[in-house]
């Protein structure tokens, strides 16, 4: 039984508000077409195939930085980007409309 509470184990809850304070950014990662239809406010639009290209915008690797986009799915890839390049203090902050929800449950 121990075996499976380690595989199904979930991680603890991120504290995005506080992310935030530390001088955190959301980095939403679809497409500006979708961006525009609606997003966090003071959020950075940066589509997912562009993070290779764009993270000479971010000098702190140290900073926090939050990912979302639709579903999870892309702003768990740029994540993974994000760590592949060196940067340490990266969430997938899954959907946007979620992530917008723990933001204002606050």
């Amino acid at each position: 039984m121990d075996f499976l509470k380690s595989i199904f184990k979930s991680s603890p809850e991120v504290d995005y508000v506080a992310l935030l304070k530390e001088g955190g950014i959301i980095l939403d990662v679809r497409t500006g077409g979708e961006y525009a239809g609606g997003h966090i406010k003071d959020s950075i639009n940066i589509a997912v195939d562009a993070i290779p290209h764009s993270l000479k915008n971010f000098r702190d690797k140290a900073q926090p930085i939050i990912t979302c986009c639709a579903s999870g799915m892309r702003s768990s890839s740029a994540r993974k980007m994000l760590k592949a390049a060196g940067y340490t203090n990266v969430y997938n902050g899954g959907s946007w409309t979620e992530l917008r929800g723990k933001l204002n449950a606050v």
